[in-house]
């Protein structure tokens, strides 16, 4: 097996080939980086040593018995070979003319495996307790990164239509630290990550214990990674083969803490909807009343 186009072998060839002249320490990081691809290619020498119970060290000289410089070479193999699995347009090519099955029929079909999936891993005491954390905060801070970032906005403007106080970050470096500045104790922080580890949790998690704020992770895989520091997790399955949206499982969880939050307080979602559906007939009033201002007038004969 190689790379299209090259000489090299791919990486699961690679570490295949490779195991037996391994230490245990090393065919254990090895085996974590064959099957669990797509959460090693942002991770840190130290978050892959804490996904498989080993070391800093211990990482580094796996990717060096592999053949690479480093962990950051190994990291772009790595990269590519996850990029050449999960195009969605290569594997509707591998695939098509084996069943017969059109391209809207796998979408559709994948979408209704991935939301069976979810439900499946629904724990209903967990899931209350992700309610009772929506329901009891001051305010939502909801954060995301990339396609994430935009469910972030999702449900923090929905909770704004509920009456909630809420707001959405999906900022990364200095912009960052400016969203997280007015966190507070009785905060809650909803973090949508699929399954990359990222610096910038990190630093949110840190941040939300400093100041005692509670977490509901919202994860594709990390939820035993991060339960230690986290109030209540969910599980969103992330898509195989890239044939639906990453954000499928999580969107749909979403819409079902919202509508469990709404029934928790009526009163209140129905009187920030009237108020909502008032000021929006305000706005086109005003806007019709503008439009007939602005038209120009005939002139006399």
């Amino acid at each position: 097996m190689t790379e299209p186009g090259g000489d090299e072998p791919a990486l699961g060839a690679r570490i295949n080939r490779n195991l037996a002249g391994m230490s245990r320490a090393e065919r254990i990081v090895a085996e974590y980086l064959r099957d669990h691809g797509r959460h090693a290619i942002f991770a840190t020498a130290e978050q892959i040593a804490g996904a498989t119970k080993t070391s800093d060290a211990t990482v580094v000289r796996t990717a060096k018995s592999l053949g690479f410089g480093g962990l950051q070479e190994m990291r772009r193999a790595l990269a590519a070979e996850v990029v050449r699995e999960t195009n969605p347009v290569r594997q509707v090519h591998d695939t098509e003319g084996r069943d017969g099955e059109s391209v809207v029929a796998r979408v559709f079909t994948e979408a209704a495996e991935r939301l069976a999936a979810t439900w499946r891993l629904v724990d209903e005491t967990e899931f209350a307790a992700a309610v009772d954390l929506l329901d009891e905060a001051r305010e939502v801070l909801a954060f995301g990164l990339g396609g994430s970032g935009l469910l972030a906005r999702y449900l923090a403007l929905r909770l704004t239509r509920m009456g909630r106080r809420a707001r959405a970050s999906w900022a990364t470096g200095f912009q960052l630290a400016d969203d997280l500045l007015g966190l507070r104790a009785d905060d809650l922080v909803v973090l949508y990550v699929p399954s990359r580890l990222l610096a910038e949790i990190e630093v949110v998690l840190d941040h939300a214990e400093k100041v005692g704020a509670r977490v509901l992770l919202i994860s594709s895989s990390l939820q035993a990674q991060f339960a230690e520091r986290v109030d209540a997790t969910l599980a969103a399955p992330q898509s195989m083969t890239n044939f639906t949206s990453e954000m499928l499982s999580a969107e749909v969880l979403s819409d079902a803490l919202l509508l469990q939050l709404a029934s928790r307080d009526e009163a209140r979602s129905t009187a920030a909807s009237e108020t909502l559906t008032s000021l929006r007939s305000e706005l086109v009033q005003r806007d019709e009343r503008s439009s007939v201002s602005r038209r120009p007038r005939k002139r006399r004969s």
